[in-house]
């Protein structure tokens, strides 16, 4: 069973539930995840700044944060994403599309991360690029998966 928990502690999107369980979904059993618990937290600047800094001593707001709950091969992945809301406004201005394609690469890279992927190098980087695109496409987003 995949179960998703939402929370949305800023004002500046409406966060659509459905669509994002939608995602967690596709990409979940996509990648053969049968049982997970996936928190995902959608947050302001501020507190993404925070957490950045705190976790990964990096002193700037950033887009998606993913910490893993489960050991690798675990029955149940479990994990939590904290997604960056105007960070994803931000970069969807600057990019030219519409901010739910943006929040969407967003889960999906941080829920390809949870699965055991990683992007430090240029052949993960790439490999993680395709997925997101074939993610995005399933889902009938827009391919924005070139860079972030």
């Amino acid at each position: 069973m995949l179960k998703f928990s939402i929370a949305n502690p800023q004002e500046l999107l409406k966060v659509q539930r459905e669509r994002i369980r939608a995602i967690g979904t596709e990409v979940l059993e996509g990648e053969g995840v049968k049982n997970a618990r996936i928190s995902l937290a959608f947050v302001d600047n501020s507190t993404i700044h925070q957490i950045n800094q705190r976790f990964l001593q990096h002193d700037e707001p950033t887009d998606v944060i993913s910490f893993p709950w489960s050991r690798p091969n675990a029955s149940c992945l479990e994990g939590e994403l904290v997604i960056g809301v105007q960070v994803a406004e931000e970069q969807a201005k600057d990019r030219g599309h519409d901010v739910e394609s943006e929040i969407a690469l967003y889960i999906i890279h941080g829920l390809l991360h949870l699965c055991g992927y990683d992007d430090h190098s240029d052949e993960e980087a790439e490999e993680m690029r395709n997925l997101e695109r074939k993610y995005l496409l399933a889902l009938k987003y827009p391919d924005i998966s070139g860079g972030e």
